[in-house]
């Protein structure tokens, strides 16, 4: 185990790489996907199940846990990790995304953003300081700036005014963080969908100086094409022994977009909140569970799957549990995605090392593309 937060690349296949992010709680293999635990809990799961899928981190967010139960009081109660019972590295967001798309009759300033609790209308304020040391009483192991996040779509102007107060939040955020051993301070470059902005923010963001770099702003209605094509401009302009960090990604086709360009670490809802919803990813592609073609299958989820519910449970009994709303249903199909999710990124890690990312995104993207032709059929 080591007392510092370092980042070693192990191997390199074109612009993808894949290393290992070491902390004190535990290494991290990159390239990485951390489930969403938002409220200190991943959703339908055990912290035992989570890290058994092959998690070797998870995230949390500063805004839903600042309203409930509260920092100070998880604080209290020994920090983040002990009161959910996960010993491995979590990665808290600083709240921002939340506080911009969930918070009632916000109101940003050079300050913070004052806003209403969208659970109990309480006012609030989030000032970077603020979020830092949310994130601070936690005992998060990465800790991200709080930063405006500009809404999709927006003017050059607005994406510029919202960059600069974001750099300046960065700044400040850093400062606030200050020196905390074995834990790292991650900056967020913004600028939209414009490419010199994009520049700004990377180069403002290096020479504050952060353990680990995140993309933000992306995956919020751009479409595909454009988000890879920031990546494409992005990436290269992050220091190359620092982690990099896509927030909010995404789906297995985004993943696999995003790893060859560059990025170390991933995470999104989608394979937690997909499994709460009778949705199935698998090697041949997407299965919604809700349909009657399945209700007499009695075939696994995905054959080649090594998770609890593809070893011990048919594809006729998920489509019934789901069908009759029981909770075991998103207790199995979640496992089945994150267990997924995670075999994706060994399995990006594996090509990566062997000099075949290539080949291994173009068999995937096979099976998948053969997958919507047969339904199409």
């Amino acid at each position: 185990m080591t007392e510092k937060f370092t980042f070693e690349v192990t191997g390199t296949d074109g612009a993808a790489r894949t290393g290992i992010i070491h902390t004190p709680r535990g290494d991290i293999g990159t390239p990485a996907f951390m489930p969403v635990g938002t409220a200190a809990t991943v959703k339908a799961m055990l912290p035992e199940s989570v890290c058994a899928t092959g998690a070797d981190i998870i995230l949390g967010n500063t805004y839903h846990l600042m309203l409930r139960p509260g920092a100070e009081r998880i604080a209290r109660l020994g920090g983040l990790h002990k009161f959910m019972g996960w010993g491995g590295p979590i990665l808290t967001d600083s709240g921002g995304f939340q506080v911009m798309s969930l918070a009632k009759l916000r109101k940003i300033s050079e300050e913070g953003v004052a806003f209403q609790s969208h659970i109990d209308g309480a006012p609030e304020f989030l000032s970077p300081e603020r979020a830092m040391e949310i994130q601070r009483l936690l005992g998060s192991d990465i800790q991200m700036v709080l930063d405006e996040c500009a809404a999709f779509p927006a003017t050059e102007a607005e994406i510029e005014s919202s960059l600069a107060l974001s750099m300046r939040w960065s700044k400040r955020s850093k400062a606030a963080f200050g020196e905390q051993l074995g834990r790292a301070c991650f900056g967020i470059v913004q600028g939209g969908v414009f490419p010199h902005l994009r520049q700004r923010s990377a180069e403002q963001l290096v020479e504050i100086g952060f353990e680990g770099y995140a993309v933000g702003g992306l995956a919020v209605g751009e479409g595909q094409p454009t988000m890879f094509e920031v990546l494409d401009t992005t990436t290269p302009l992050l220091p190359p022994g620092r982690p990099r960090y896509l927030m909010g990604v995404g789906k297995p086709d985004d993943i696999i977009g995003a790893v060859t360009r560059g990025i170390d670490m991933l995470d999104c809802v989608l394979p937690t909140r997909s499994g709460r919803n009778g949705q199935a990813f698998t090697r041949a592609g997407t299965l919604n569970l809700r349909n009657a073609q399945y209700a007499e299958d009695a075939d696994p989820l995905d054959f080649e799957c090594r998770c609890p519910t593809c070893r011990n449970f048919s594809r006729a009994y998920l489509h019934h549990v789901v069908k009759a709303n029981e909770i075991i249903a998103s207790m199995l199909l979640t496992s089945h995605n994150l267990t997924y999710y995670q075999d994706l990124m060994s399995g990006l890690r594996a090509a990566i090392s062997a000099g075949a990312v290539a080949d291994y995104a173009r068999e995937c993207r096979q099976n998948w593309e053969a997958d919507v032709k047969m339904q199409a059929d």
